[in-house]
């Protein structure tokens, strides 16, 4: 039984029948689940510091909680739920936890404030972060123009693409960019009316809203989600959709290069150009090339017939970056400074040149700083500058902050974080893939606290072979 048991929680199911038959043990995997099932949770010593999260049994529908014994840096729990009084029931049913680990979720605070009172509450320094960021990423949604400007001043100020395996084309006095690729006519007139909706949307939900009407009221009036009416409550100015760059992305891509190379150098003929990218592996079609080689006749003013100007032609250039969006530019604000590269630097200073967004920056580097440097006496001061801040976002964040102003305290002061949790959970979603329809509490919660990350799997050994039958007589 206890060479069933092994081998049902290193691999389970028809996986562990497999290696269970090659070393002799004849069982089906439905015998290996039921050992799973019969096999008693472990008992385990009361934990004095824990770490508390939640993991989705099936996403956006169901979802469990998770508890680690941060010290000893074993799971001590599944449970069905992440409600606060499920939580509250096992910290009660298990007393002397001093210190309790959790992200900024409310269910998890009243949860310890009912089941652990004494506890110390420490909010996770990384969660932290990753609510700034969200504040962040707001502010830039609603600075979208200064953001549009930054990456026009960008593309004003090209780099040449050159091949390493054509020769340099000659120097010319002057060069230009590339136009980005245009959307098609139907395209741009789908987006332009899909844009005409939501932004009429936006007014009306605005309108509702000085009237008095709540959240749940306007999104049924309007015909919106609850979510995106708060989003669009929390932004004073309308909020434009970020483009879609994947099309920026295209088989095309690695020989642009040779495209720009020959065309400089004189070659107008957009089938000698096929051909040359097609003998150095391009796989698709003429017509992309096709596309590619009309906006280079666009950047220097050729005609489509024409080949040959009397005037010297401009060199081509392209620029191969990602625009700025709200995304990208939150975590080039949050990112340190060691790791920034020259363009980087270069859009900060951008971003920065804007007063709107000069106090939103320092006011994120500055609690970003002290949060990984743990400094808890900066922590007052930053409070007061966020919460008297002129972007309503911050004051938000601020509000959160002083209403959870202990564990956030304690976040900045002591060591703990939920590191070794979210190892455990991406453990746990493993054996769920393993395990596909059969993953279910009961059985999740035995192969997961009794077959804990580093216990040594079975090796499979060699059989010795069967004697041979006697020779007839």
């Amino acid at each position: 039984m206890a060479h069933l048991l092994a081998i049902a929680l290193a691999l389970g199911g028809a996986a562990g029948a497999r290696l269970s038959q090659s070393l002799g043990l004849f069982v089906s995997r439905n015998t290996l689940l039921r050992v799973i099932r019969r096999a008693p949770c472990p008992v385990m010593a009361p934990p004095r510091v824990l770490s508390v999260d939640d993991f989705a049994l099936r996403r956006r529908h169901t979802y469990g909680t998770l508890l680690v014994d941060l010290e000893r840096r074993r799971p001590l729990a599944l449970l069905p739920d992440r409600e606060a009084s499920t939580v509250a029931q096992w910290l009660e049913a298990h007393p002397g936890v001093e210190v309790l680990v959790r992200d900024r979720a409310e269910a998890y605070a009243e949860a310890a404030r009912l089941g652990a009172p004494a506890a110390c509450q420490v909010a996770d320094r990384f969660h932290l972060l990753q609510n700034l960021a969200d504040v962040l990423a707001d502010v830039f949604r609603s600075h979208t123009p200064q953001l549009a400007l930054i990456n026009a001043q960008g593309s004003r100020a090209p780099t040449p693409v050159h091949d390493p395996t054509c020769p340099p084309a000659a120097p010319e006095s002057s060069s230009v960019p590339l136009a980005p690729p245009q959307s098609s006519t139907a395209a741009a007139r789908l987006a332009r009316q899909r844009r005409t909706r939501r932004w009429a949307q936006y007014h009306q939900v605005w309108t509702y809203h000085q009237q008095g009407w709540t959240l749940d009221a306007i999104a049924q009036q309007v015909g919106l989600s609850r979510r995106t009416v708060q989003r669009y409550l929390q932004s004073p100015t309308f909020p434009e959709r970020q483009p879609r760059h994947s099309r920026d992305r295209s088989i095309l891509d690695p020989y642009k290069a040779a495209l720009l190379a020959g065309w400089n150098r004189g070659c107008r003929n957009g089938a000698h150009l096929f051909r040359t990218i097609r003998s150095q592996g391009f796989r698709g079609r003429y017509g992309i090339v096709a596309l590619y080689v009309r906006r280079m006749r666009q950047a220097q003013g050729l005609a489509p017939w024409q080949r040959q100007s009397a005037q010297p032609l401009p060199t081509v250039t392209e620029v191969p970056r990602r625009p700025l969006t709200p995304r990208r530019a939150t975590w080039l604000v949050l990112r340190p400074p060691a790791q920034l590269g020259d363009v980087d630097r270069r859009h900060l200073a951008q971003l920065t040149e804007h007063p709107s967004l000069t106090e939103a920056v320092a006011l994120a580097q500055d609690f970003a700083a002290l949060v990984r440097q743990r400094q808890p006496t900066r922590l007052d001061p930053w409070l007061v500058r966020a919460a008297t801040s002129a972007l309503a976002p911050f004051r938000r964040f601020a509000k959160g902050l002083r209403e959870d102003y202990a564990a956030v305290k304690a976040g900045v002061t002591l060591p703990w974080n939920q590191g070794p949790i979210e190892g455990h959970i991406n453990r746990l979603k493993m054996l769920k893939r393993q395990m596909f329809g059969r993953a279910r509490l009961d059985l999740l919660s035995r192969r997961f606290l009794l077959a804990p990350r580093g216990a040594p799997r079975p090796e499979l050994r060699p059989q010795a072979p069967a004697e041979a039958p006697p020779a007839a007589a």
